[in-house]
């Protein structure tokens, strides 16, 4: 049997990769405790996600295990063995801003929890190929004193810069910078991930996301921004803006885009290796285009208001440079733009939130 395993199975990029890989495995197995709703309330929650992929994947497996804990994984690997040919790891705390506020809750998820997982993966399944969700946010606040300009809508770098074509590329440091206690949690992570397939040779891959989106996600005000964007558009509650005048650019990466480089590389695996995933020129905004583009699907005029104050660690400016991966996977690329990925959201958040517009 061939077996694809999923951590945080019910959250955007878990739940996409369930039903990605459902069609190519015989079966999904999901774990996920829904801890985002401890993170970030009722908006948060992924039970509504976990109940759609239950009756929409008949092919798949629910695990309520807390990465945390060994003694709750290890039954679970001890039960599948070397039939787990994938493993994609998806279940983190996601937010800066939230871990300033527990930091052994969140570097309990992102770094041990990870090891948790690579150790499972090397003594169960050493064969396996692991994928690790890893994040723009280790190379800090590095992106920051890149020479940058302001236009009327957004920050952008300097066009005589190497990043201007294509973005930025692995080869940034992730050292000698701010990265967030958030941040630093995914650094332990990443390095622990490319550490393992360096060391023993496992399959295992990095990838770090830029913005992660799609109509699955469980938007929350403290992440999941393009997502919380538009359920604020849909329902009228308001959103703050915080900081660097709403021209801070990110690049926006559909959940089933970023699923697919998963797969590309699930097939000709290269261990140990890290590569930048977003949206790159293709598809990114800052926040005064992205309530534009909101406000224009859904038709409603957003009730916001700006702070001054920014988040620490937060990026005025990042567009990832998917050049390395390209040369890698020549065959793969974008599916989807960044309207294309916002009116899909929008049509499933009402059809989600029953709001008629």
């Amino acid at each position: 049997m061939n077996i694809a395993l999923v951590t945080g199975s019910a959250g955007l990029i878990g739940s996409e990769s369930v039903a990605f890989f459902s069609e190519k495995f015989d079966l999904v197995i999901g774990v996920d405790n829904n801890l985002r709703q401890y993170f970030f309330g009722t908006d948060g929650s992924t039970d509504w996600n976990r109940d759609r992929l239950k009756d929409s994947y008949t092919n798949y497996r629910h695990y309520k295990a807390d990465i945390r804990k060994v003694e709750e994984l290890e039954p679970i690997f001890q039960e599948y063995g070397t039939d787990i040919k994938l493993i994609v790891h998806a279940a983190a705390q996601p937010s800066h801003d939230w871990a300033a506020r527990e930091p052994f809750t969140d570097f309990s998820v992102n770094a041990n929890g990870t090891l948790n997982m690579l150790e499972m993966n090397r003594l169960h399944c050493p064969d396996a190929v692991f994928i690790f969700t890893s994040t723009n946010k280790v190379y800090g606040d590095n992106p920051n004193y890149l020479p940058l300009v302001e236009t009327e809508t957004r920050w952008e770098i300097d066009e005589n810069h190497p990043y201007f074509a294509n973005g930025i590329d692995e080869h940034m440091s992730i050292d000698h910078t701010k990265h967030s206690l958030f941040g630093a949690s995914k650094v332990a992570a990443d390095i622990l991930v490319q550490e393992y397939g360096r060391y023993f040779g496992m399959k295992t891959a990095v990838f770090r996301g830029g913005c992660l989106t799609g109509p699955n996600h469980s938007g929350a005000q403290l992440h999941g921004f393009l997502s919380y964007l538009m359920k604020c558009a849909i329902t009228g509650n308001h959103y703050t803006i915080f900081g660097y005048k709403g021209k801070q650019v990110r690049d926006n990466i559909h959940s089933h885009d970023l699923v697919n480089m998963f797969w590309h590389f699930y097939q000709n695996p290269r261990p140990g290796e890290v590569y930048n995933a977003g949206g790159g020129r293709h598809a990114n905004c800052s926040m005064l285009e992205a309530r534009v583009l909101c406000e224009e699907i859904s038709g409603n005029k957003m009730n916001f208001s700006y702070s001054e104050t920014n988040r620490i660690g937060d990026h005025i400016w990042y567009v990832s440079d998917l050049s390395k991966f390209k040369s890698h996977y020549p065959d793969w690329n974008w599916e989807y733009d960044l309207r294309q990925t916002l009116v899909q959201m929008h049509d499933s958040m009402v059809k989600r939130l029953q709001v008629q517009i």
